[in-house]
């Protein structure tokens, strides 16, 4: 239910709506839980927008009291959905949540509302990110920030796949696309400046896929974001 809190080889970046190069890559969060009976929808949501736009899937944990802890759950997205709480105005964070460049948010599985706001997210002007792998690192080079903003960086799994033996979803299998295990700012860019920078990735990160994105301060509107697919095996 709705939940409210008061409630081996370099790679290229890989850009959304590659077909069509006159529009800016967008970057999708969805916010869910696997304790969440409203959530399985929007899951199904973002693996159908994974082809189009570069997303995330963050799991909270303030589900996991409620008779299923969710595996992939972490504070850290918790707080990171505050402050969008904060951000937009809300009484609290919820589930499920989708929240489109850091620009617009709404319930997750709103089909229609997510594809008016990534319409609108593409046409905004945006840095040009560029990412490649080096050797157990990746390389991260950024020119033409249209504002001063945050730099940083996310780690997903590709997918995930969970047999829910209790809660809300008890007895479901249910999928994910783009799991985030991690997430942490690197760095900082001025208005038109650049930035170029080597980032070393834990052990075990070779599998994921790697999101950089610039994010204005306070956690608002999205200024970049490309996005390396996890390698080929």
């Amino acid at each position: 239910m709705l939940r409210n809190l008061l409630l081996t080889a370099s790679c290229v970046v890989l850009a959304a709506g590659a077909a069509n190069p006159q529009r800016a890559p967008v970057l999708v969060e969805l916010f869910t839980s696997e304790g969440c009976s409203s959530c399985p929808p929007a899951d199904r949501h973002l693996e159908q927008l994974d082809s189009q736009v570069i997303v995330l899937s963050e799991h909270v944990d303030y589900w996991d009291h409620q008779g299923w802890k969710d595996r992939f759950s972490s504070p850290v997205f918790t707080e990171r959905q505050e402050v969008y709480a904060r951000e937009f105005g809300l009484d609290g964070p919820y589930t499920p949540q989708m929240v489109v460049d850091g620009a617009a948010q709404f319930v997750g599985g709103d089909t229609r509302r997510a594809f008016v706001e990534i319409d609108k997210a593409a046409e905004r002007r945006k840095a040009s990110i560029f990412l490649s792998r080096n050797g157990a690192g990746v390389s991260v080079d950024v020119e033409g920030a249209p504002g001063d903003a945050d730099i940083w960086l996310a780690l997903a799994d590709e997918s995930a796949s969970t047999k829910v033996a209790a809660g809300e979803n008890k007895g479901r299998t249910l999928t994910h696309v783009a799991v985030v295990r991690s997430i942490r700012k690197i760095g900082s860019l001025q208005r038109g400046g650049t930035f170029s920078r080597r980032v070393d990735l834990p052990t075990g990160a070779a599998g994921q896929r790697v999101v950089v994105f610039l994010q204005q301060a306070g956690q608002a509107r999205i200024l970049g974001v490309a996005m390396l697919p996890a390698p080929e095996i």
